[in-house]
């Protein structure tokens, strides 16, 4: 039996196949069905047993890379069930919570809708490590596949859902937040959380509106990834239906961003700084793990109950391995995605909107009034096109700055004590992110003007 390589998929920026979080590809193009089988024969390589469990999120797509994927599990022996269209939390917990060896999930999470990909999940339930990135990646450029003479079964899981959903709700006082009947704003931003979050609202009692609930490959509610230039609906939906908060989903359902009851978008970084209070709270001298382009305010929330805070380089694998390595309670990234160590390691939307029904439920205080408590901070992010020689160049005329340097990812200046600047390359997209954070609005927005042309000029922008 032979088999084709596509070596196009592979990264250009990471010359890798596995990008920040996960594989990812445009459909037909740098992510054929050749290359979907041979990835998953690699991937059964590694795992060498199954059952595996494979979930996909609800783009044209998924369905068919799917049955590729089952296929290719029951040609090296592995038996394997398909849980069908599931977030990705819901996904990764199920492997955990029912006895899988691993699990696959098919998403190219906030990607454009012509992008699909795959997120590798160990039997713990949480993404495989870096490390075992990489030996999935040597089966496949070594050819070293597993075929077996006897197939292996394929089945359906249908208890995913429902073990997701029951795991959230032993998370949070489920009597209390039913007692309050807060009203809650849903943007499914026609993704995989669609057939999770109003179920999950309706058994805590909430009363809930939704908006973009189709699920749609195309993604034509406001696109597959919420940002605050693109929550504009929910915000008014918000504010129209007097609702007590808001959340939008990305495509996949791992990530979310949180709206106040006045129709104020709140940045992922500043949502987590209010469920890491929260948490911190209830269980002191815990730790917290994040990435380095997230908020240094985070240290001054978790001082205050003699809590740790550990960072990591960008991506949720980086900050998923690192709680289960130090025993955190809290992960987190700037984008949204926020990690509840009691429940599992990894970002899950729902659990974080759980999170937040649970605070407002034991407070008089509005969502407004709670985020008013917390430390100011301001924070933005920009992108531009850029290859990685591009970004060799950025990084040659930064690193002259007479200031204190990180180069855990990219790299990070410290301007002053409450002020800083950080490029990166991405791991997913042909371009490279910058992060600011200031303590004012102005400074913010002058350090971002400052060094989004310096980078420009090195990029031969």
């Amino acid at each position: 039996m032979t088999f084709k390589t596509n070596l196009s998929i592979v990264d250009g920026n990471m010359g890798r196949l596995f990008g920040t979080n996960g594989i990812r590809g445009i459909f037909g193009k740098t992510l054929t069905l050749d290359f979907v089988s041979d990835i998953t024969l690699s991937i059964a390589s590694f795992f060498k047993k199954g059952p595996i469990l494979v979930g996909y999120d609800g783009r044209e797509s998924s369905i068919i890379i799917s049955k590729i994927v089952s296929s290719a599990l029951s040609s090296t022996g592995l038996d394997s069930a398909v849980c069908g269209l599931v977030p990705t939390p819901c996904l990764q917990l199920a492997t955990k919570k029912l006895g899988y060896n691993g699990g696959i999930m098919i998403t190219a999470s906030h990607n454009p809708p012509a992008y699909n990909g795959i997120k590798v999940t160990a039997k713990d339930g949480i993404e495989i490590s870096r490390e075992d990135e990489l030996k999935v990646e040597e089966f496949y450029f070594k050819k070293r596949w597993k075929i077996s003479r006897k197939f292996g079964i394929m089945t359906n899981e249908a208890n995913a859902i429902r073990v997701y959903l029951r795991g959230i709700k032993t998370q949070v006082n489920t009597k209390k937040i039913r007692s309050q009947r807060p009203k809650v704003v849903l943007d499914l931003g026609n993704g995989a959380q669609a057939v999770t979050a109003p179920i999950l609202c309706n058994e805590l009692g909430c009363q809930f509106v939704v908006i973009n609930e189709k699920i749609d490959g195309s993604f034509p509610g406001r696109g597959s990834e919420p940002t605050p230039q693109n929550l504009d609906k929910l915000a008014s939906t918000v504010v129209r239906t007097k609702a007590d908060f808001g959340i939008a989903f990305d495509g996949d359902g791992d990530r979310s961003i949180f709206c106040d009851e006045k129709g104020n978008i709140l940045t992922g970084d500043r949502s987590a700084l209010l469920l890491s209070k929260y948490i911190l709270d209830k269980h002191p001298k815990s730790k917290v793990v994040t990435s380095v382009n997230s908020t240094s305010v985070t240290e001054k929330i978790a001082v205050n109950t003699g809590s740790k805070v550990i960072r990591t380089k960008v991506g949720s694998v980086e900050v998923s391995r690192k709680m289960v390595s130090v025993g955190a309670i809290i992960g987190f990234e700037e984008n949204g995605g926020f990690m509840y160590g009691k429940h599992n390691q990894v970002r899950d939307g729902c659990m974080a909107m759980a999170l937040v029904l649970d605070l407002l439920s034991g407070t008089r205080r509005t969502l407004s009034e709670e985020m008013a408590n917390l430390p100011l901070s301001y924070t933005t992010k920009g992108k531009i096109e850029c290859s990685k020689d591009d970004f060799k160049k950025i990084i040659h005329t930064l690193q002259d700055e007479p200031y204190k340097k990180d180069f855990t990812d990219g790299i990070k200046i410290f301007l002053d004590k409450s002020s800083w600047v950080m490029v990166r390359l991405s791991g997913t997209e042909p371009i490279a992110r910058i992060y600011v954070e200031s303590n004012s609005q102005i400074e913010l927005d002058d350090i971002f003007c400052k060094y989004m042309s310096k980078i420009k000029s090195a990029a031969g922008r």
